[in-house]
């Protein structure tokens, strides 16, 4: 029983996706090519002194996004630190200053992850105006970068790739709020709370008083989903019946995840001209989500263990309101996007079925992946792709018209080496250095053994690739992982958007070649099935040795 509902949910979140793939990227397409702005779009560029008619090199591209970025870390930092003068502080103190480091940049970029319980640590002024707008804009910011990489692809000779300021705007103004909005009505009706209420004192059944929390939570969650950030307004995420009420809310939210990372694939289509590139970007997002989804639905249905196999089936952690299927489901989604919410405890999955999370998220989350971020990741993976191609057949690498040569395979490789070397080196130093691994194995892991190291892997996993969540097992909230996960998430996000912004200036100032009898084509089934073993066996030679130590030696 459990399998068909595992097979019929999948099916309706796949005919969701085909029926918004079309219309909502060609929609796209169209927003980041009209030569028209909207008036209040014009009126933000007067504000900010941008000219919408003057495109950037990306150097120029590089450094407003980042002077944008971290105004952003400052004025999320700085709400956070003077949350007792802030109107709706709920009485909350104000935010320490390892935390707040961390929480600023975990939602500046796109991260998410959560050191602290929210709706015991952040009144809904730090909520509203400083988790929620980044998570618009944070999310505006990644579909900005895949825009340009796009435009590197389709451009001839030019020496800009578009404007940061119009890119952002566009993404913000014309998608993500427009959207956001009607999700949010959609959840409200589905029995998510919006309120300003803040604590209501209730009697319990037992005689007992209990504190229940309100919130704008409708609002917050919809953009959450939508822009694959997954901060939750309260400690349990998606698992708490306040932000997820019933059945089809949850499978509603696992459709937000996917519909623009999925959709994507037709923009770019659409925008290098031929529709057949954009399908067989899709086709490789697809065969890796079905099969890991496949995997872990599998091994968690099996529940390999004495206490699962009694209890007929593994529900430790999972939502007894969604089942295991629905579980697997949206943490396949969560971790295979960059989205990082969930809707039970990845850290009471069985321990082979805990590995698939932290696999999703080690692919470099391309299967769609985040917002922007999952497009841009899989053009850098195709132009690896084209160029192992070449060398099979001895012939310059060509993708779309472009010779990927030295500098392309050059910034595509730093791009690939940049999170792993995060997430290797942070668990390496949580554990190496002395006064760090006494620290950390006094205060934050209560799970000695292989699932205790599983957890450290996990955090640094999830922050260096930007996804937000967590191994709920490790105490995170402590200086070394508050200062550490916060830089790991700095340079996971920005070093790889500098070598995706470098790569599309350096395809941009190329010229097209024709294609020739020896061009590999790269819209057939065969480069779909080569991209997808790229993929993998990437991911596999870097990874295997530290999750043998993990998962694999605690599965096994």
């Amino acid at each position: 029983m459990a399998g068909w509902q595992a097979v019929a949910q999948v099916l309706t979140v796949v005919l969701v996706l085909a029926a918004l793939h079309r219309p909502l990227g060609d929609y796209m397409a169209h927003v980041y090519t009209s030569p028209r702005d909207l008036r209040v779009e014009r009126g933000f560029y007067r504000l900010i002194g941008a000219d919408p008619a003057s495109e950037q090199s990306w150097r120029s591209y590089v450094r407003s996004l980042l002077a944008f970025s971290l105004v952003g870390v400052l004025l999320v930092y700085l709400l956070q630190r003077v949350q007792t003068w802030l109107p709706y502080d709920l009485g909350m103190p104000a935010v320490g200053e390892h935390l707040a480091f961390n929480t600023a940049i975990s939602f500046v970029t796109n991260t998410n992850w959560q050191s602290y319980s929210p709706d015991v640590t952040l009144g809904y002024a730090v909520q509203v105006l400083g988790l929620a707008v980044q998570n618009v804009v944070s999310a505006a910011v990644g579909m900005a970068v895949a825009v340009a990489l796009v435009r590197g692809f389709a451009r001839r000779r030019s020496g800009t790739i578009g404007s940061f300021w119009v890119d952002l705007t566009r993404g913000t103004v014309r998608i993500l709020l427009p959207v956001a909005v009607l999700a949010a009505v959609v959840l409200i009706a589905g029995g998510v709370i919006q309120s300003w209420s803040g604590f209501t004192e209730v009697t319990t059944l037992a005689g007992g008083t209990q504190s229940i929390p309100g919130g704008p939570v409708a609002s917050q969650e919809a953009v959450k989903l939508l822009g694959t950030n997954g901060g939750g307004f309260f400690n349990a995420n998606s698992a708490h019946p306040f932000e997820n009420p019933t059945a089809w809310t949850s499978l509603f939210q696992v459709v937000l995840m996917l519909a623009i990372p999925f959709s994507l694939p037709r923009t770019f289509g659409r925008m290098v001209g031929s529709a057949k590139q954009g399908y067989a970007v899709l086709a490789a997002m697809g065969v890796i989500f079905l099969v890991s989804l496949t995997l872990l639905t599998v091994v968690e249905l099996r529940g390999a263990g004495t206490a699962p196999e009694l209890a007929g089936a593994a529900m430790e952690g999972k939502e007894q309101r969604f089942g295991v299927a629905a579980t697997t489901l949206f943490g396949s989604v969560s971790t295979l996007t960059s989205t990082g919410a969930v809707n039970g405890m990845h850290d009471s999955f069985t321990a082979l079925g805990g590995l698939f999370p932290m696999l999703n998220m080690m692919l470099g989350e391309v299967a769609p992946g985040g917002v922007g971020s999952g497009l841009y990741g899989m053009l850098v993976l195709a132009v690896l792709t084209v160029f192992v191609g070449g060398l099979m057949v001895g012939r310059t690498p060509e993708y779309l018209g472009k010779k990927i040569g030295p500098r392309q395979i050059t910034l595509a490789s730093l791009f690939i080496l940049v999170t792993p070397t995060l997430v290797l080196a942070g668990t390496a130093l949580s554990f190496a250095v002395p006064a760090v691994r006494a620290d950390v194995e006094a205060t934050s892991i209560w799970n000695p053994g292989p699932h205790g190291f599983s957890e450290v892997l996990y955090a640094f996993t999830s922050a260096a690739n930007n996804n937000g969540s967590a191994f709920a097992g490790l105490t995170a909230n402590t200086p070394w992982f508050n200062t550490a996960l916060g830089v790991a998430m700095l340079l996971g996000r920005f070093v790889p958007i500098v070598l995706v912004l470098a790569l599309a200036g350096s395809l941009a100032a190329q010229d097209t070649v024709p294609s020739t009898a020896g061009t590999l084509p790269t819209h057939r089934p065969q480069f779909v099935g080569l991209l997808v073993g790229v993929t993998v066996v990437i991911t596999a030679l870097t990874y295997f040795p530290v999750l043998a130590l993990g998962p694999l030696a605690e599965g096994l």
